[in-house]
């Protein structure tokens, strides 16, 4: 079976209203589809990835080329957690999560994205409340990171409500213009201390966790 030797199949992170999982290559045809009907509105330009740039169908084929290419590049050393966000059975978004050097920094950074149909409703702050109970809880991570445009006021809520604290700034290139992205970070004790939903956690076995860095050697190994 396919657990045997991909674990992270079994894993799902739950809370009253979601469950965070990987998702089924027929799911991921559907990620790629919601994807497709927009994440941000036409007039607005909230990430560095050109959302809507690309036709419907190259944009979601790029969703699915997304999700296979960081399962085949997945090490202990250097991940990326690609979790199918779905209410009511059914996907409405992505929650990712990511490190380097895990072992040793403890530190995880994320990103998502929501169908445009369901912003609005409290989703994407629960799904980054239930990473961050994967993260802290379960992989006993002690810093998360993230950033997000200045300008673009829901992260950076979401953010904050968390208990995030600002941690400076980037500046990347757009169009040829400078955008400025607030960065935030999030200690353990502050994770603690704050209010969060109720989340559960089911699959994370020691196979799991290996490929998480936890358990393998702190150091990746040279040639």
């Amino acid at each position: 079976m396919l657990i045997d030797h991909w674990p992270l199949v079994g894993l799902r992170v739950r809370t009253d209203r979601l469950e965070l999982r990987l998702p089924t290559d027929d799911e991921l045809a559907e990620l790629a589809d919601l994807a497709a009907r927009g994440v941000h509105r036409p007039d607005e330009r909230p990430f560095l990835t050109p959302w809507t740039d690309l036709p419907p169908r190259e944009l979601a084929r790029g969703v699915v080329q997304r999700h296979w290419r960081d399962r085949g590049l997945w090490t202990p050393y250097q991940w990326t957690l690609e979790l199918a966000v779905f209410a009511h059975g059914r996907p409405v978004g992505v929650q990712q999560m990511r490190a380097r050097d895990f072992a040793v920094l403890r530190e995880v950074k994320s990103a998502s994205w929501l169908g445009l149909e369901h912003q609005g409703r409290g989703v994407g702050s629960e799904m980054r409340a239930a990473m961050l109970h994967l993260a802290f809880a379960g992989l006993d991570a002690e810093h998360a990171v993230t950033e997000s445009f200045t300008d673009n006021p829901a992260p950076l809520a979401v953010s904050r409500k968390l208990g995030y604290r600002p941690d400076g700034i980037s500046r990347d290139v757009l169009d040829g213009q400078v955008r400025v992205s607030q960065r935030l970070r999030l200690t353990r004790r502050d994770w603690v201390t704050s209010d969060r939903p109720a989340v559960t956690v089911e699959g994370l076995d020691d196979r799991c966790r290996e490929l998480f860095g936890l358990g393998a050697p702190a150091v990746p190994p040279t040639a």
